[in-house]
């Protein structure tokens, strides 16, 4: 299907430039997609990256409070006739002071063809499940195939989407270890995601027990204006795989900086980031861009003894082909409401 086929299919439920589709996070999450689905989009989004089959600049944002942000995320990715932006924003503090989600946004899909917005939807489910798509498939080509130990740092709703998925990447969980500043969080957690999982979900006594024990590392936490290491860099060891999603906030610079290989999921992203200071120390040495260990252009883990680490701070090409398939099954099944431009 090419661009002018997939509008006139959408003109036929919605007239375009006329009209727009809304759709709530609740009603994003009942469209049903299986995860199956969402870690191959992703995949196939942060491949088309890589390899320069899409348009995406790095976000750009503004920080109205400490260890906030808001974030502006377009992109365009021809192969899945996707095109559109994301308005994300990042409030730590919004659970002791309002009682909701730290991350609120929406995401508005374009017309290809005409440039007209279609969709406007909550962006929270989106960028929830295509976060951990991205560490699934990370861990699927960094992580050791024997892999029996899980460590979670942030039990927010990325730490939870990251548990419930990635039994998809290492079959072999046996134990995984969380940690939050905020008990209530890592008890709900374990309310939710154990009664679906084999791997018994373990509260973690400090940091330096998930160091020490896990194998595979993942942090979906805050990002912080500047680094706040919770870890101490002698804790780890040879063989383990580190995912972070927070600009590898919690952890020491020498740490990053000895890993075997260093991979980001946009060096234009992290340059960017460097740039506004979020990294005083500088980027260690950038073996890949994740995109491309999934494409098979670069060699993901080699041995059993390499220290690998995987920055993955989110991009607006996953967001854009995950929103694109809720957006079309939203249409099939009549949800959301329409409303006039």
């Amino acid at each position: 299907m090419n661009g002018m086929q997939y509008r006139d299919w959408i003109g036929s439920m919605l007239a375009i430039n006329e009209e727009m589709l809304q759709l709530t996070q609740q009603e994003c999450r009942d469209i049903g997609l299986k995860d199956e689905e969402i870690i191959e989009l992703t995949r196939q989004a942060m491949i088309a990256y890589s390899t320069n089959k899409a348009e995406m600049p790095a976000k750009i944002g503004i920080h109205p409070l400490d260890n906030t942000f808001s974030h502006a995320m377009p992109a365009y990715v021809p192969d899945s006739l996707a095109c559109g932006i994301k308005w994300i924003s990042c409030y730590p503090d919004n659970r002791q002071r309002f009682g909701y989600s730290q991350t609120t946004g929406v995401l508005i899909l374009n017309d290809l063809e005409s440039g007209s917005p279609m969709c406007i939807m909550d962006a929270v489910y989106v960028t929830e499940m295509r976060t951990a798509a991205v560490a699934v498939c990370a861990a699927k080509k960094l992580a050791r195939t024997s892999s029996r130990v899980l460590g979670m740092v942030g039990c927010g709703v990325q730490g939870n989407a990251h548990i419930a998925m990635m039994r998809h990447a290492l079959p072999n969980l046996e134990e995984i270890y969380i940690i939050d500043n905020y008990a209530p969080a890592m008890d709900a957690l374990i309310t939710r995601q154990q009664p679906h999982l084999d791997a018994r979900i373990i509260i973690a006594r400090s940091f330096e027990e998930i160091a020490r024990k896990c194998d595979v590392i993942c942090s979906a936490a805050v990002i912080k204006d500047q680094p706040d290491p919770m870890f101490e860099d002698e804790w780890f060891h040879e063989g383990q795989t580190i995912l972070t999603s927070d600009c590898h906030t919690f952890y020491p610079d020498r740490t990053m900086k000895r890993a075997d290989k260093y991979l980001v999921d946009s060096v234009e992203q992290h340059e960017l980031l460097r740039g506004a200071g979020y990294y005083p120390d500088g980027l260690p040495d950038i073996y890949a861009e994740t995109g491309l260990v999934f494409a098979g252009i670069k060699r993901g883990r080699e041995n059993d003894k390499e220290f690998i680490v995987c920055n993955n701070v989110g991009m607006a090409v996953e967001d854009m082909v995950v929103a694109r398939r809720i957006f079309d099954v939203a249409l099939e099944k009549g949800v959301g409401r329409r409303f006039a431009l």
